[in-house]
């Protein structure tokens, strides 16, 4: 399993994008979506980090009394990252993106340039994330943003009560990334009914509009493995070889950026393989997420029903099969029964508009506190997104030429714009 989760953590970083514009003004220097999201920021064009951070893990138990399975001993509880200062000062919850926990690489990229600024941080994972699913969330069956929101309040109130004897907070705010800047949406929606934080202001990085349509649009770039998503397996273990071998060659101590960029600049993939590894790293990202779902709740959708899985059983032919499905499967066949059931009346059409900010679009024009950072060649959006999130936003919108999804994250500019959202004594716009 740990084995799986580090091949899992090391593709999701490999997420490719549609092309860049050029001679706009705007600094980041990587031209083209593929590119950005795979290079990231060059590291003489980042904020210097912090010194060393003062923090610590926690470990919540969000859910007391919760069972959990045997296969899954090695999860105590709900892992989260605090980092604090030694003075009073605002507090910034993190949300991680789709799959990612606590201490992934953009989340702690955040972390480190809130904590520079003043800011005490608490890291959150997705709820997406095994770890979440088991551990945070009340039916195991992730993906419908609101509820996942609310399995968020209770991680971030417990997390609150674990620290608040610890730090002096002059306020709050919130941050999520990806699929995190998605839920940090419904998140503040649910805040405003219960109080207990009143965010200040709540910023989102490269947001879903509609998660489903999203997704899809990531799955359909598993069209471009020769003979189709159904050789997935071959492809995953081509691309494997490919990697190790590149490795094995290469005076490398260990996987990280200037590997990624090492390997890009070789030519080792075609632009066809790269486009396809978005759609790979998504799924074996789905796989970890459908697995743990499926075991928490027995629902006999890869594990056969009452099948107890031990520490001792292998997961292999599980994960194999599990890879396999795509994200229409898991809608399909998993996510929307398990809903209707809840639900008999619910529609397949009104459970997908559900996933998105269309089904909040009010709250967010309305609301000054809450603000939007996006590419316009991020490939999570699709024709159309990136006019509704400026004709929703408004003045509280930033949309760049460049950068991918993500891609330009920590570029020194875009850092220096979040950041300042984050200090602006009124709720208005994103400054330059």
């Amino acid at each position: 399993m740990k084995r799986f989760a580090a091949i899992m953590v090391f593709l999701v970083v490999v997420l490719p994008a549609a092309g860049g514009t050029a001679h706009d003004g705007y600094g980041y220097p990587v031209q083209g979506g593929y590119e950005a999201t795979i290079l990231g920021t060059p590291e003489d064009l980042k904020t210097a980090p912090p010194g060393r951070v003062a923090g610590k893990r926690l470990i919540l138990n969000v859910i007391p009394g919760l069972r959990k399975p045997d296969v899954f001993f090695y999860d105590e509880g709900l892992r989260c990252t605090l980092a604090r200062q030694d003075k009073k000062a605002p507090l910034v919850f993190l949300i991680a993106g789709t799959g990612g926990d606590d201490r992934s690489r953009k989340s702690i990229a955040l972390l480190k340039a809130f904590y520079k600024e003043g800011f005490h941080v608490i890291s959150l994972p997705s709820p997406t994330h095994p770890n979440f699913i088991i551990s945070a969330s009340r039916s195991h069956v992730p993906g419908e943003p609101a509820e996942d929101a609310a399995d968020l309040y209770r991680v971030m109130e417990a997390a609150w009560d674990e620290v608040k004897g610890d730090i002096e907070v002059s306020e709050f705010h919130l941050c999520g990334f990806s699929l995190g800047g998605t839920h940090a949406a419904f998140v503040a929606r649910l805040d405003e009914q219960r109080r207990r934080f009143n965010f200040r202001r709540v910023l989102m990085i490269n947001p879903a509009v509609n998660l489903y349509d999203s997704v899809s649009r990531i799955e359909g770039l598993l069209e471009r493995i020769p003979g189709g998503p159904r050789r997935i397996g071959a492809y995953f273990n081509r691309m494997m070889a490919k990697f190790t071998e590149f490795y094995r060659k290469g005076d490398f101590v260990e996987i990280n950026d200037q590997f990624l960029y090492t390997v890009f600049k070789s030519g080792l993939f075609s632009r066809e393989e790269s486009g396809a590894l978005i759609g790979l790293s998504f799924r074996i990202s789905l796989a970890g997420m459908i697995f743990s779902s499926d075991v928490m709740i027995n629902g006999g959708y890869v594990v056969p029903k009452n099948r107890v899985l031990t520490a001792r059983d292998s997961l292999r032919d599980y994960l194999l099969v599990s890879i396999h499905l795509s994200f229409l499967d898991y809608f399909d066949e998993y996510f929307y029964p398990y809903f209707r059931n809840k639900r008999p009346d619910l529609t397949r059409d009104e459970l997908i508009g559900t996933l998105g900010l269309r089904s909040i679009e009010g709250y967010l024009r309305a609301s000054p506190k809450i603000g939007v950072v996006t590419n316009r060649d991020d490939f999570i959006l699709a024709p159309g997104e990136i006019d509704y999130l400026a004709s929703l936003f408004g003045n509280r919108a930033r949309i760049y030429p460049r950068g991918g999804h993500l891609g330009n994250l920590e570029y020194r500019d875009n850092m220096a714009a979040l950041i300042g959202f984050f200090k602006q004594q009124d709720r208005g716009g994103l400054t330059p």
